[in-house]
C-alpha cells in the first residue's frame, strides 16, 4: 500500500464514521415509504433526522433552481384572473413556479386529504383484495355527511381506495385507516410522519377523510403531495375513472313486510371532477375537497400546451369557481402557447 492511499484511508476515516453514525440516529420503520417519487434509496426503510433524508436533499434542489425563471414563465403574458383565494401551478418536471397566488397560506384542505390517506395506504403493502366491513366507527360524527355504503358493507381495500379518491366516500377513507395496523391513530401518524419526509413542513393531517378542520396545508405543500401520488400508478387510475359500479346488497320487499329479499342492486358513483370526463382535458392526478371552513378545492396533475403541470386551486367560493378556475388555467396557457398571427 503507497503511502498516498494510506493518507486517503486517514482522510476517509471521519467521512465514514459520521455516515455510521446518521444511520445509527435513523429508526426503523415497519414497511418502506416511497419517500423519493418511486426512486429507491437506500435509506427509504428508515425514519432520519432532516439531514439524511434523501427525499429532503431532492425537494431542496428543486426549489433551488426555481428561482432560474424558464422560458415558459418569461414569455407568459396576461392573468388568468383566478377566483380562487389560493393557487399554485408549478412544472412538474422542474419544480418552476409558473402562477402564485397567496401559495404560502396555511388552510383547511378537506378531502384533499385522501391522496395522502392513499399513499400511506399504499405504501403499508397490506392487500388490496382483503375484505374490510364498514363499521359505526366510520360514520361522520364530525360534519354529519350522508354515505351511500351502509354499514355493514364489506368492500375490498381497492374498491375502498377508488371510492375514496374518486367519489370522496368519507365512511372509505375511515374504513382504510381503521384497518391499518396500529388503527387510526397509527395511520394518521403514519400520514404526518410521510407529510415531514415529503418536506411538507406546514401540512398537518388530523383525520383520514379530511372532515376536520385540522387538517391544513398550503398550496406550496400540496403541489408536493400531488407530485408525489403520480407516481402511483393505481392513484393515477382511480382518481381519473369518470364512473364506477358497485354491486351492493339491497333488500327487496316483498307484498308482506315480513318477507324481504336480498338482491344485489349495481350502484353508480361518479367522480367528483367533472373534468375527468371531458376529452379536451389530459389528466394524471385529480381530488377535489370541500369543507365550510376550506370552501371548495381542487388539484390536478394536467398536462396543458403539451406541458405537465400540477394546479392547486384552494378555497373556491363558488361549487363550480374551482372548475371555472381550472378552465381559465387551460386557456390563459394554451394562448400563450399559440404563435403570433402573421399580419401581412
Amino acid at each position: 500500500m503507497t503511502k498516498n492511499m494510506k493518507k486517503l484511508i486517514v482522510s476517509m476515516l471521519p467521512l465514514l464514521f459520521a455516515a455510521s453514525l446518521a444511520q445509527a440516529e435513523c429508526t426503523k420503520l415497519p414497511s418502506a415509504d416511497r419517500l423519493d417519487f418511486g426512486v429507491k434509496t437506500g435509506l427509504q426503510e428508515y425514519d432520519c433526522p432532516k439531514a439524511a433524508d434523501p427525499i429532503a436533499l431532492k425537494i431542496q434542489q428543486v426549489e433551488n433552481k426555481q428561482s432560474d425563471a424558464s422560458a415558459l414563465a418569461q414569455n407568459l403574458k396576461g392573468d388568468p384572473e383566478l377566483r380562487s383565494s389560493m393557487a399554485l401551478i408549478v412544472d412538474e418536471s422542474t419544480g418552476e413556479i409558473i402562477y402564485s397566488k397567496n401559495a404560502e397560506y396555511r388552510t383547511s384542505i378537506a378531502s384533499i386529504t385522501k391522496l395522502m390517506t392513499a399513499m400511506v395506504t399504499l405504501d403499508s403493502g397490506l392487500p388490496l383484495t382483503d375484505k374490510i366491513t364498514i363499521s359505526n366507527d366510520d360514520i361522520d360524527r364530525v360534519k354529519g355527511t350522508h354515505s351511500r355504503l351502509k354499514i355493514g358493507l364489506a368492500l375490498t381495500r381497492r374498491e375502498l381506495l377508488h371510492l375514496a379518491l374518486m367519489s370522496s366516500e368519507n365512511r372509505a377513507a375511515s374504513a382504510l385507516a381503521r384497518s391499518y395496523p396500529g388503527g387510526t391513530h397509527a395511520f394518521v401518524a403514519a400520514m404526518n410522519r410521510k407529510a415531514e419526509r415529503l418536506g411538507m413542513h406546514n401540512t398537518h393531517f388530523a383525520d383520514s377523510s379530511g372532515l376536520r378542520s385540522e387538517n391544513q396545508s398550503t398550496a406550496e405543500d400540496l403541489a408536493r403531495m400531488v407530485r408525489a401520488a403520480h407516481t402511483y400508478p393505481i392513484i393515477h387510475e382511480l382518481t381519473t375513472t369518470a364512473s364506477y359500479d358497485l354491486q351492493m346488497p339491497i333488500y327487496k320487499h316483498a307484498r308482506s313486510l315480513a318477507h324481504r329479499k336480498l338482491v344485489l342492486r349495481n350502484v353508480a358513483f361518479r367522480n367528483t371532477n367533472k373534468l375527468v370526463r371531458e376529452k379536451q382535458w389530459q389528466i394524471g392526478i385529480s381530488k377535489t375537497g370541500f369543507i365550510n371552513e376550506a370552501g371548495h378545492c381542487l388539484v390536478m396533475q394536467a398536462t396543458i400546451a403539451n406541458q405537465a403541470l400540477i394546479i392547486v386551486l384552494l378555497d373556491s367560493a363558488g361549487k363550480y369557481t374551482r372548475i371555472e378556475d381550472a378552465v381559465r388555467v387551460k386557456h390563459w396557457l394554451e394562448s400563450n402557447s399559440k404563435p403570433p398571427r402573421r399580419v401581412s
